[in-house]
């Protein structure tokens, strides 16, 4: 006390970084790096022309788009996105080695928003595909890709949720999606989302660009059943009824009368000539509500149901048609190319 005033000690300076800090970040720094050092060079960078005509110009093939891709075998199957290649009349792939490589297209699934190309030639760097149902929310995830064309660019960060859903262009739904926070732009579609173990989980997809840390990649073990589907048959086959449809909802005097499990199905808005609807007498306003005892809840849902698996299969299909509850038996069919 001095004077009539209190002396007041200092604040408390930060405390140093301990040792056992310092061991943390470089442990991190360390599990990126050995990620990064197996799976860089298997990223390609991946240049998608297109035939066009230029102002009094002949014909020519011109630079389109540019995304990301990743080596996944030693023969050279690369794993990118549809949305990366579609439309494209010639691809070329830059190693990160400097070759620059013809990319053949394998196969394309716009319903998946996944595609599988194919590079020959030799020495090639590749990754390995993952199991995206042992990943856990927070865990530590590495993004690698080419964001505005520059090469190799790695970014970190972490799981943020696992089994969203996302719309893809073909207007079909993507199950199962993993999202992350691991900073993603224009240029990363396509590219390898790996754990600390260098193993791929995901492919990157898409952005919100609104938001900042909102980033979504399509899980492995769908890329797992894509890719065996491309590289066997040269797209996944899926089987169809010949209906286009719409999600529509049931009053709750509906449901409790005919004893459903589903509030909603999906309302036949056209049905294909031909098609195992037509030869199985469905009509337009019937509203599905199960295949084979399973809830249809919308055209989500029937999409989903109709897997190769059902094709040739004759199954039970529950359908409402104004006051009637239907049991018809229907083939679902493969699904016409295009």
């Amino acid at each position: 006390m001095l004077d009539g005033y209190q002396e007041v000690p200092d604040a408390p300076s930060a405390a140093p970084a301990t040792p056992d800090d310092a061991v943390l970040l470089d442990a991190y720094s360390a599990a990126v790096a050995s990620a990064v050092d197996r799976v860089a060079p298997a990223v390609v960078h991946l240049q998608t022309k297109r035939r066009g005509r230029a102002a009094d110009a002949a014909p020519a093939e011109m630079p389109v788009g540019a995304g990301s891709g990743v080596i996944f075998t030693p023969d050279g199957f690369v794993l990118t996105n549809s949305h990366v290649v579609a439309g494209a009349s010639s691809i070329e792939a830059t190693l990160i080695d400097g070759r620059t490589l013809p990319a053949y297209l394998v196969g394309d699934d716009p319903d998946s928003d996944l595609a599988v190309l194919r590079l020959h030639a030799d020495g090639l760097a590749h990754a390995e595909i993952g199991d995206s149902t042992a990943i856990r929310v927070g865990q530590l995830v590495i993004a690698i890709g080419n964001p505005f064309g520059f090469q190799c660019t790695v970014t970190a960060g972490v799981v943020s949720a696992l089994g969203r859903s996302l719309r893809s262009a073909s207007g079909r739904l993507i199950e199962d999606i993993v999202q992350t926070d691991a900073a993603l732009n224009p240029g990363n579609s396509g590219g390898p989302l790996v754990t600390a173990q260098g193993r791929i989980i995901g492919i990157n997809t898409a952005i919100i660009r609104a938001a900042q840390g909102i980033c979504f990649a399509i899980a492995s073990n769908t890329a797992k059943f894509v890719v065996t589907e491309l590289i066997r048959h040269g797209r996944v086959r899926r089987s169809y009824i010949g209906v286009a449809g719409q999600t529509t909802p049931l009053s709750r005097r509906v449901v409790r009368h005919h004893g459903l499990a589903t509030e909603s199905g999906a309302r036949v808005m056209s049905i294909a000539a031909g098609s195992p609807a037509a030869a199985a007498g469905l009509e337009v306003g019937d509203i599905l509500v199960a295949l084979d005892g399973t809830p249809i809840t919308g055209v989500d849902t029937l999409h989903r149901l109709l897997s190769a698996e059902r094709i040739g299969v004759a199954v039970d299909l529950t359908v409402l048609r104004l006051t009637q509850k239907l049991e018809l038996r229907i083939v679902p069919g493969a699904r016409p190319e295009g």
